[in-house]
């Protein structure tokens, strides 16, 4: 594999888990009724998120131009970190409405 791809597959993976990190961050907060920290918190998850949508439009545009992206388990497993972090948001993002309506 070479270094640009590496790099690729590394920033999915590093920001995916960031943005997990993140939303875990804002359930935390939010539990301990600190809900503007939680509010932030999913903020900065979903900067990360959109910074791995950019990655794979990049990708996704070259795929249409006719330049290949193999599929390979580095790959897996960066589109696995992928989807573990946008499900895991989507989820703090609820648990996060759940508390604010608990009053906690």
């Amino acid at each position: 594999m070479n270094d640009a791809r590496m790099e690729v597959v590394m920033g999915i993976i590093m920001h995916g888990g960031n943005a997990k990190g993140q939303a875990f961050q804002a359930i935390q907060s939010a539990k301990s009724g600190q809900f503007h920290e939680a509010d932030a918190a999913l903020e900065s998850a979903q900067k990360e998120l959109v910074e791995i949508h950019n990655i794979q439009t990049d990708m996704l545009t070259r795929e249409a131009n006719g330049d290949h992206t193999s599929v390979d388990l580095y790959m897996v497993h960066a589109q696995d970190h992928l989807m573990n972090a946008i499900t895991f948001n989507d989820l703090a993002m609820e648990f996060v409405e759940l508390y604010k309506s608990l009053g906690k």
